[in-house]
C-alpha cells in the first residue's frame, strides 16, 4: 500500500533535514512510539497501538538505507512484529525536504490493523502526519536545550498507545455504524423468526 503526504517545512530546510535524520529528536513526535536504542543509521523501538479493546505492541527496527544531503532526500526501511504475534508491519519511507516535506510510504500491514482497510489507514496516516508536523514545528521552534532534552527523556518509558479508532474519528463511525446496523437487523430478524416458530 502506497501513501503520499506532504507538509510545509516548519523551519529552514536544513534544520528540518537534520532533525528528520535524528531519531532521538523526532521520536517524541511519533504517537505511541518509544525509541529504545540508536546506533549510527539504525535504531530500535516500540509502538503501542490500540484498536478498540485490543492493544498491540510492535517491536522492531529501522535503518536509513539512502541519504542524499544534496537533494535532502532519504530512504528509511523499518519493520516490526506484534509481541503476541497478532500481526506485522513494514514500511519503506522516502522523504525529501525543501519548502515542503514530501513523504512517500510503501506500507505493508498484517493482522488486526489491516482490517481497517486502505481507506481508513490512509485517513489515519494523514492525521498522524499532521500531528507529527505540528510537533516537529514546536520542537524546532524551541531554543531551550533542557526542554528538548526533556522531550527526548519522556520516550525512555513506553508512551500511551495510539488509538487508531479515535484518531480516525468520524470517518470510522460512518463506516462502522452501517455495518453495525446491518448486523443488528440480522440478529433481530433471527430472534423474531425463532419466536414465531415457537
Amino acid at each position: 500500500m502506497k501513501l503520499t503526504h506532504s507538509f510545509v517545512s516548519p523551519a529552514p530546510a536544513e534544520d528540518v533535514w537534520e532533525a528528520l535524520l535524528d531519531p532521538e529528536r523526532v521520536a517524541p513526535c511519533l504517537p505511541g512510539a518509544t525509541l529504545t536504542s540508536v546506533d549510527g543509521k539504525t535504531f530500535n523501538g516500540e509502538v503501542k497501538v490500540k484498536l478498540g479493546p485490543v492493544q498491540l505492541l510492535y517491536r522492531g527496527s529501522g535503518e536509513f538505507v539512502e541519504i542524499d544531503p544534496v537533494l535532502r532526500r532519504a530512504v528509511m526501511k523499518a519493520a516490526g512484529k506484534d509481541a503476541r504475534g497478532n500481526g506485522t508491519a513494514s514500511a519503506t519511507v522516502t522523504f525529501q525536504v525543501g519548502d515542503t516535506v514530501e513523504v512517500e510510504t510503501d506500507l505493508s500491514v498484517t493482522g488486526r490493523p489491516a482490517q481497517l482497510g486502505r481507506g481508513l489507514i490512509s485517513e489515519v496516516s494523514g492525521k498522524l502526519v499532521d500531528q507529527f508536523a505540528e510537533c516537529l514545528a514546536s520542537t524546532l521552534g524551541s531554543v531551550d536545550p533542557d526542554e528538548v532534552a526533556q522531550q527526548q527523556h519522556l520516550r525512555v518509558v513506553p508512551d500511551e498507545p495510539i488509538d487508531l479508532i479515535d484518531t480516525a474519528g468520524v470517518p470510522v463511525l460512518k463506516r462502522v455504524l452501517p455495518v453495525a446496523a446491518a448486523v443488528l437487523a440480522v440478529v433481530l430478524f433471527v430472534v423474531l423468526r425463532r419466536r414465531r416458530q415457537r
